[in-house]
């Protein structure tokens, strides 16, 4: 009992059960006395996107995993608009993700799914932090625009908060709006929209890159989460400033930074090669498939096992035989070798993507076949 009370995170837990309650109590009295309008309701989603985004492409992707580089401008944007979003300091939240990241599912990892969903979600943050270990992070710690931000983050945030307050109510004469609703609300329901991260995303969807892990993808996450959705891509390739690598998915926090970088505000951005991502599919759908005819014992299940392997077998041979030509026609043009040998390794690579679209389709179709197959219970 003591060692619990002594675990608790006083400042961050007090103020973080205490808001929600208040607020969910006194939403209720200010709809029955109030609506806000419609200006007010658009203004408090442009300051939730810009305050998420500020998290997902700041705080996650730029600052925990690196993934893009940026200017000191655009640097100081992401986290000022982080410190309104009200999750403390750029380098506490990167400390914690790579932990999770490092050791995920694990009695090391901060958020473990592991220890259930609420702890997850939510209950970890009362516990006392880890003490930030410099090895983790020893970027962030020569940084001076995040160690300002870490040195005066509570300032920061209740500052830029106030500002936007006062700011919002004296644009829409709606000083009572401004507060429950841009402020108030806005913050709880970006909260909670991070939280889904580290609780939703890895408890409902599916696992296509790593079935090792927990992280799931979801495409109805990603709404909630300006993109994160797409988490067992993410924990597969953590660089990747994707989360969803298809045109249609929904990540706007992808679509901000390559804006960026047309601007020439980000550079470098880091992107997992596409064949990668087709052997990594190709690997974890093999071992799903074989595992799933265990349970189809009125299937020629040796058949079936055998056209598997052989196929996948011969897309991650050609997937290797593809980097190997791709290799080697990056040196020859750095060696400025004739252009005829390098029209004839072009013309070979082509075929041969040309060849491992034909297999892709193929194994595509035998997946889908026998993941529509339903098991029978025997007599």
């Amino acid at each position: 009992m003591n060692n619990k009370q002594s675990n608790f995170n006083w400042g961050p837990g007090l103020f973080l059960i205490i808001y929600q309650v208040c607020l969910l109590a006194a939403l209720p009295i200010y709809f029955y006395f109030n609506s806000p309008s419609w200006q007010m309701i658009a203004v408090s989603f442009v300051l939730l996107y810009l305050t998420g985004l500020s998290i997902t492409a700041g705080y996650h992707r730029f600052y925990s995993h690196k993934s893009y580089k940026t200017k000191p401008l655009m640097e100081s944007i992401l986290l000022l608009f982080g410190a309104m979003a009200g999750q403390g300091s750029a380098l506490r939240w990167s400390f914690d993700h790579r932990l999770h990241h490092a050791y995920v599912d694990t009695d090391r990892d901060p958020y473990s799914i592991k220890k259930g969903f609420w702890y997850a979600h939510f209950l970890w943050i009362l516990e006392k932090p880890r003490e930030i270990d410099p090895k983790v992070v020893p970027d962030l710690m020569r940084n001076r625009l995040v160690q300002f931000q870490h040195k005066h983050i509570n300032l920061l945030m209740i500052f830029t908060n106030v500002i936007v307050f006062f700011l919002v109510g004296w644009a829409l004469n709606d000083y009572w709006s401004a507060f429950f609703i841009a402020t108030w609300t806005r913050i709880f329901a970006l909260h909670h929209f991070t939280w889904f991260i580290n609780s939703l995303a890895h408890t409902w969807g599916d696992k296509p890159f790593c079935q090792e892990q927990s992280a799931v993808n979801n495409y109805i996450i990603a709404f909630l989460t300006f993109g994160e959705g797409y988490h067992n891509f993410h924990h597969t390739f953590a660089n990747d400033y994707r989360n969803g690598i298809r045109w249609f998915h929904f990540d706007p926090t992808k679509w901000l930074i390559w804006t960026l970088n047309r601007l020439g505000l980000t550079s470098d951005l880091k992107k997992m090669d596409p064949l990668t991502i087709k052997k990594r599919l190709v690997l974890q759908r093999k071992e799903l498939l074989i595992e799933r005819l265990c349970d189809l014992w009125y299937v020629k299940r040796d058949e079936l096992e055998k056209r598997i392997l052989d196929l996948s077998d011969n897309i991650v041979k050609k997937i290797a035989e593809a980097n190997q030509l791709k290799e080697y026609y990056r040196q020859a043009c750095k060696e400025g070798m004739e252009r005829e040998i390098l029209k004839n390794v072009k013309n070979e690579l082509y075929q041969l993507k040309k060849s491992l679209k034909d297999d892709w389709k193929q194994w595509m179709l035998l997946s889908r076949n026998i993941l529509k197959l339903k098991p029978l219970r025997s007599a």
